[in-house]
């Protein structure tokens, strides 16, 4: 009994969970995504290093013995020379303020293209959560289309028989219209694999298989004018982070060049002398000299030079990828639009007219096989309008998600 109330309960939470929309399984997508994770990890950890770029390196302290004795008289005496002094000082190296500079350019432009990389994974695991959403939504329009068939499949079997037995038919048209309905039952089955198969898909982004999907949206309408995808570039997510890349190629130039800058240290060193003497204070300053440019300097900064023009190069070369990905996705997009709306409101209706006029000329005397048939090909083309729909979904969503900030509608269809 309490099996059976706690059955019960169990039925009514999962009955009471709401149908899962494609916006609200993005944003749970989003949100368990280990990749996002990463992503916000690798920010943190660049951040962790701006904080100490550009700053002065650690001091360095010194300690000794100088004017130490070795030979007679008073060898390895600290006292037999006035000379001889312990010393202990502090070294401070002080690169120029252009190295200091760069440093901090660089560690910026490296926290912009981690931010730029999680922008594009985010982008990247919205498409495939969406894309997981379509396959469950596909797989079930699938079956429902074929499950619609049944009815008539089994109507063809009565009919059949029963001009069997009236004398009017024969066995080979039965076990024909008994073919048919395996065959349809075999569709069926492989669309309930298909269905599980995209459940297990969608599983992976959100844990837990949704009990049921709410309507699809309007896969018709892009959430983004596709004028607005074609002309905004350099504002998709794929592209955002060829501009960091750029940033830091710029910073390792600007550093590159900053090696010609000489950098100073500061030596402060304190000696004490034996008894009866006085300490001393020695203050020493120190600078490099870059003066061998041409062998050290200038060959670093051709090649962060030649570096940043091979960024900017292939920025070009992916910003016209690019555009030709949207303008071909929109393209198809269009056409899959075209064809859907051609196959539900032309093709489908005849395909389902030519089954039933030639079901009522069998059941009125006529031949079975046009009704076969007529069968087969509307199966088929249920089943290529539901490649349609899905091809359709994919190439919304791979457009839907390319500015960061825009969000798919979550408006049914009416």
């Amino acid at each position: 009994m309490a099996l059976a109330l706690l059955g019960s309960c169990a039925a009514a939470t999962y009955a009471e969970e709401p149908p899962l929309s494609l916006p609200a399984a993005v944003a749970q997508g989003v949100q368990h995504a280990p990749l996002l994770d990463a992503r916000r990890a690798d920010i943190e950890a660049t951040r962790e290093d701006a904080v100490r770029a550009g700053r002065l390196p650690d001091p360095s302290l010194t300690f000794g013995v100088s004017n130490f004795p070795v030979t007679s008289p008073g060898a390895f005496s600290l006292r037999s020379d006035g000379m001889t002094m312990r010393t202990i000082g502090v070294m401070q190296t002080i690169p120029s303020h252009a190295a200091r500079a760069a440093e901090r350019s660089l560690a910026n432009a490296q926290v912009d293209a981690a931010e730029a990389e999680r922008t594009a994974t985010g982008q990247a695991v919205r498409e495939r959560v969406a894309d997981a959403w379509i396959g469950v939504w596909a797989a079930t329009q699938q079956r429902a289309l074929l499950e619609a068939l049944r009815d008539e499949s089994t109507l063809a079997v009565r009919v059949a028989k029963a001009r069997l037995r009236g004398g009017t038919g024969s066995a080979a048209d039965v076990l024909a219209a008994q073919s048919e309905v395996l065959n349809l039952a075999n569709r069926i089955e492989a669309a309930d694999a298909d269905l599980q198969a995209a459940n297990a898909s969608l599983q992976r982004w959100l844990g837990d298989a949704p009990t049921a999907l709410a309507e699809a949206p309007d896969f018709g309408q892009l959430p983004v004018a596709p004028d607005r995808l074609e002309h905004d570039t350099d504002q998709q997510a794929p592209m955002q982070a060829w501009q960091a890349r750029e940033q830091v190629a710029d910073a390792a130039l600007a550093r590159a060049r900053a090696s010609k800058h000489p950098d100073w240290s500061v030596d402060v060193t304190y000696g004490h002398r034996a008894p009866y003497l006085s300490d001393m204070v020695m203050v020493q300053f120190g600078v490099t000299l870059p003066l061998f440019a041409r062998n050290r300097q200038d060959p670093d900064i051709s090649a962060r030079q030649a570096q940043r023009d091979a960024v900017e190069f292939a920025h070009e070369d992916a910003r016209r990828a690019q555009r030709a990905t949207v303008a071909r996705d929109i393209a198809t997009w269009q056409g899959w639009g075209r064809q859907i709306a051609r196959d539900r409101d032309t093709l489908l209706p005849l395909a389902r007219d030519r089954s039933r006029v030639a079901l009522a000329t069998y059941r009125g005397g006529g031949t079975l096989q046009p009704w076969l048939d007529a069968r087969r090909d509307e199966i088929a083309l249920r089943l290529d309008y539901t490649d349609a729909l899905v091809a359709r979904a994919r190439a919304w969503a791979a457009l839907a998600y390319l500015l960061p900030t825009s969000t798919p509608s979550s408006e049914h269809l009416p």
